[in-house]
């Protein structure tokens, strides 16, 4: 283990040190030496790309030459160093140079020098050499229109086989700078769909290739996409008021080419959340709703066969099922001749029949609740009472969807420890009931009329 450690800081202590040796550079008052050989460029010395130039010179023989200065000006650029010297190839046998340091059509001079211990040579001759231009890109493209949130590009492959990949770029009518999207990896492919876009909004793309030795292209012509609109929002929409446990909502007929379905959305309050009830094909719905004077509010959307639904949060319509008929107001309640005679008024037009219901103690442990329904007046006698009873009467209204009012305020009428009794007596003859004889004694003593208020107020 120390062994290793030991080989290790020896190895940074290598790199280290090399990384320290400085590079020979030209002096300031160099001496020149005439005759120490001048570099002279091969017939094909030169080599010229887009983004490099690789330099070749002839062999120098001469012992004393310890390498060789560059010298660099760029043409194009506006503010030319004082010093043109650039690199150094320190090693005699050398004979070729790459700049890779090239701006694509671009000129450039280079001039060199050889130079020994103590001297350089004369400036050798100035070579001019302009890079090439940046590399075409392709030549045709084109783009699919009215794409839902999404834009589709397709281009002919780059002829070039160096070519790997393709750079899309995109940008917005309000935009000054593009944007780099996406790479399409292979010389081959021709086709880039761009996602999640804006809806009826206006793109612009184009394209750079990128070659193998990462040479980018120039940009191709741009073409112009703009995304599919959303379905036309719905401004018409209606919702019934007066239905019995129903709301039927109807809407405009949507005009969209391609319509799919409408989406019917509901909420208990105009700015609540409103919650999908219905997918549609029809442009009407019938809500089914179990409860009176309950409301609700309802948006309508448009879907294409794209997906794409409209607007809908800007138009709501109010729905309401029926109201309940109007309450009776009792009038009288009263006992008379062992009857209980109960009436009441109503001015609910609405009203088509009534319903009593009347509430007793059949003893200690059990109770009886009757209903006596479609009670077309507004007076209701009942003759089956008991003696020394609590009874409990209230009045319902019944309309013709059969509505079912409040109830009246109730009433209580209780009845005597003795009913009145029969006013008629009988003779019997030959053990037989044959006749029946007013007593006139009972008729004066047993004719008497009671009335019983009830436990609230009528009003």
């Amino acid at each position: 283990m120390k062994l290793w450690i030991q080989v290790a800081l020896y190895t940074v202590f290598l790199l280290i040190l090399s990384g320290c040796v400085a590079k020979v550079t030209p002096k300031k008052e160099a001496v020149i030496d005439d005759t120490l050989p001048v570099i002279q460029l091969t017939k094909n010395g030169t080599m010229v790309d887009m983004n490099a130039i690789a330099l070749e010179w002839a062999s120098l023989e001469d012992p004393r030459v310890k390498g060789v200065y560059i010298y660099k000006v760029a043409l194009d650029e506006k503010d030319i160093p004082e010093n043109e010297y650039y690199d150094t190839v320190d090693n005699r046998f050398s004979t070729h140079y790459l700049d890779t340091e090239i701006v694509p059509d671009s000129k450039y001079n280079y001039y060199f020098k050889t130079f020994s211990a103590n001297a350089e040579s004369r400036k050798s001759k100035t070579t001019l050499i302009q890079s090439l231009p940046l590399m075409e890109s392709t030549t045709w493209i084109h783009s699919i229109q009215g794409m839902p949130r999404s834009a589709k590009i397709i281009w002919r492959p780059h002829t070039n086989e160096k070519v790997k990949e393709y750079i899309i770029q995109r940008r917005t009518l309000q935009d000054e700078y593009w944007d780099n999207v996406s790479t399409v990896r292979g010389r081959l492919n021709a086709e880039y769909i761009d996602k999640k876009l804006k809806d009826n909004f206006t793109y612009i793309y184009r394209i750079r290739a990128v070659t193998y030795d990462h040479l980018t292209s120039k940009p191709s012509q741009e073409v112009k996409v703009i995304t599919k609109a959303l379905p036309q929002e719905l401004t018409k929409i209606e919702a019934t008021i007066n239905l019995s446990r129903k709301i039927e909502i109807k809407w405009e007929t949507s005009k969209t080419k391609d319509f799919l379905k409408y989406k019917l959305y509901r909420a208990s309050k105009p700015d609540g959340k409103y919650k999908l009830i219905s997918d549609l094909t029809k442009n009407f719905y019938v809500d089914i709703i179990e409860e009176d004077a309950k409301q609700y509010f309802y948006r309508v959307s448009v879907v294409d066969k794209d997906g794409l639904e409209s607007i809908h949060d800007n138009y709501s319509v109010q729905g309401k099922t029926l109201l309940k008929p109007n309450a009776p107001s009792l009038v009288d309640a009263k006992l008379i001749d062992g009857k209980v005679k109960i009436s009441w008024s109503n001015s609910d037009s609405r009203v088509k029949s009534y319903i009593v219901q009347k509430k007793y103690k059949k003893n200690l442990f059990e109770s009886s609740i009757e209903d006596f329904e479609n009670i077309k007046g507004v007076e209701f006698i009942d003759s089956e009472i008991e003696t020394d009873k609590v009874y409990h009467y209230k009045v319902f209204a019944v309309d013709k969807y059969d509505i079912k009012s409040e109830p009246s305020i109730e009433v209580e009428l209780k009845t005597d420890k003795e009913l009145p009794k029969n006013n008629f007596k009988r003779k019997v003859q030959d053990n037989n009931f044959v006749e029946e004889v007013k007593d006139e004694k009972i008729e004066s003593n047993n004719f008497k009329e009671d009335v019983i208020s009830p436990t609230q107020d009528f009003n």
